[in-house]
């Protein structure tokens, strides 16, 4: 493998978290923020005033005071992380409660409630590293990109880190058939098709169906369904904060969604045949993506051409080598069987376990 990759998707050891405090006794707006925790992924506690319980106030990660709770809260220890939230657009004593609250700041609602669920995502989920996210493109059609997405997501996840395989190609016919789990419960694309705002990251894992040890968001089998770039940029940011690695399987035309995925990418690998009219198709790929993706790089697969091996795929293409892709004949999920590409061990299994070796823990390659 040429050069190395930084590594953000060691896994992180997941401690219980805190939970936000909402302190209010004004029904409505306690079920406008109830609302909006929910949508955030947060499950708060609620309370009339400062909790009783010896230490809560200090050691909530963030805590919403009603314009109601004011004055019973100015007695608490001042700290960091605390909001007067209300409605009232044009009351000046509002500012004047925050300030005897210790407040970081006033919350007007309806108007912020976009950077509210914001703020509160980012306490549900906490703050570590993102995930690793590599994107894998054929360089021509049939050239094994979907089969070596599938690969590297199932080697990951046998090793333990939290994997997810996304399928970004609405017309692949769905990534799940390879891990034989077209049937298995849980959402697909249509469902995210209209998101927008931030989309909780333990939300979008735990809604997805669990295949071979990771989480995977494919196609259904309804008509094809067009992703706004505002959804694919959700959904993958979303991937991305649970941390671990993320890999998306990603066509080779680049409309406005596929590019918003690409600029979320760490690594772009390249999957090209060693034949000529492939490099020639692959040529076509690598300037439509760099216009995007800094860090695209070459996996060869053979046989090839007279003359041809894969440094020189790579050098024709002006890219860095990662290796030759091994290809095995009759995988068990071309025949219809259960077990993905890269379960059974064999080279293709070799191959995804050094490349993840090298990827995660920042080595050069020999």
């Amino acid at each position: 493998m040429a050069g190395s990759i930084t590594s953000k998707g060691a896994a992180v050891a997941e401690g219980r978290r805190e939970r936000p405090l909402i302190v209010t006794e004004d029904l409505d707006l306690l079920d406008d923020l109830l609302r909006l925790c929910a949508a955030a992924g947060a499950e708060p506690e609620v309370h009339h005033s400062v909790p009783e319980q010896r230490g809560r106030w200090e050691s909530a990660p963030l805590i919403l005071v009603g314009d109601d709770a004011a004055e019973r809260c100015r007695g608490a220890a001042r700290r960091r992380g605390v909001l007067l939230v209300g409605r009232a657009q044009d009351d000046p004593s509002i500012w004047q409660l925050a300030v005897e609250v210790g407040a970081d700041g006033v919350v007007r609602l309806p108007d912020a409630e976009g950077w509210l669920v914001d703020r509160i995502a980012d306490v549900a989920e906490g703050v570590g590293e993102q995930a690793l996210t590599v994107g894998v493109i054929g360089g021509r059609g049939g050239a094994g990109a979907s089969t070596l997405a599938c690969a590297l997501a199932v080697t990951a996840a046998r090793s333990g880190r939290r994997t997810m395989l996304i399928d970004g190609d609405p017309l692949g016919g769905g990534i799940d058939v390879l891990l034989g789990g077209e049937q298995t419960a849980g959402r697909r694309w249509p469902d995210f098709a209209s998101s927008k705002g931030r989309v909780a990251g333990s939300a979008l894992e735990e809604s997805l169906p669990e295949l071979h040890r990771l989480r995977v968001l494919s196609w259904d089998r309804g008509d094809s369904v067009v992703i706004p770039p505002e959804a694919m940029r959700s959904v993958l940011a979303a991937a991305r904060r649970r941390g671990g690695v993320v890999v998306v399987d990603l066509p080779r035309r680049v409309d406005e969604g596929v590019a918003e995925a690409l600029a979320q990418l760490d690594l772009g690998l390249l999957v090209v045949p060693g034949e000529l009219r492939a490099l020639a198709a692959a040529n076509r790929v690598v300037s439509a993506v760099q216009m995007v993706l800094g860090d695209l790089r070459v996996v060869a697969r053979g046989p090839y051409g007279p003359g041809l091996d894969d440094a020189w795929v790579a050098a024709s293409l002006g890219l860095p080598l990662v290796g030759e892709l091994p290809w095995e004949d009759g995988l068990p999920a071309a025949r219809g069987e259960t077990v993905p590409p890269g379960e059974g061990g064999g080279p293709l299994a070799s191959f995804c376990a050094a490349f993840w070796d090298r990827a995660l823990t920042g080595g050069a390659a020999s």
